[in-house]
């Protein structure tokens, strides 16, 4: 995979995008019913955790407590880059706005707080103008 691996660069150009919709974490406790369709799915031992849009799981009535806003940060990112991760991180706990990161193949994703979503685009647009 090609992409960045210089912070300063990343950082720069991570441009992110609020997704549409709200979403939530969620466990399947079996099979996943046939119309879900995960954003995020991750298989534990304890069961298949789901990151699903609200509606999905409120139609096969699975269980949740935290509704998230998905952002993707559009930078292409090399898979072993050092440190986006972090300070992505720690400038959103900075400002008091938790965040959950998964890495896809081509771009970062957040997930944050539903109500905080768009504050935390406008926190991550401040820092790439602070790293060009």
């Amino acid at each position: 995979m090609n992409g960045d691996r210089d912070l300063r660069t990343l950082l720069g150009g991570i441009r992110p995008e609020l997704n549409p919709g709200r979403y939530v974490l969620t466990l399947s406790p079996g099979p996943l019913p046939a119309d879900l369709t995960p954003a995020v799915l991750i298989t534990e031992p304890e069961g298949v955790t789901l990151v699903v849009r609200q509606e999905q799981a409120d139609a096969a009535a699975l269980a949740y407590d935290y509704v998230v806003g998905w952002i993707t940060l559009s930078a292409q990112c090399a898979i072993e880059a050092v440190g986006l991760t972090a300070a992505v991180a720690t400038e959103l706990a900075a400002h008091g706005i938790s965040c959950n990161v998964v890495a896809g193949y081509h771009h970062d994703h957040l997930f944050v707080p539903y109500e905080r979503a768009e504050e935390a685009v406008g926190v991550l647009n401040d820092l790439a103008l602070r790293a060009s």
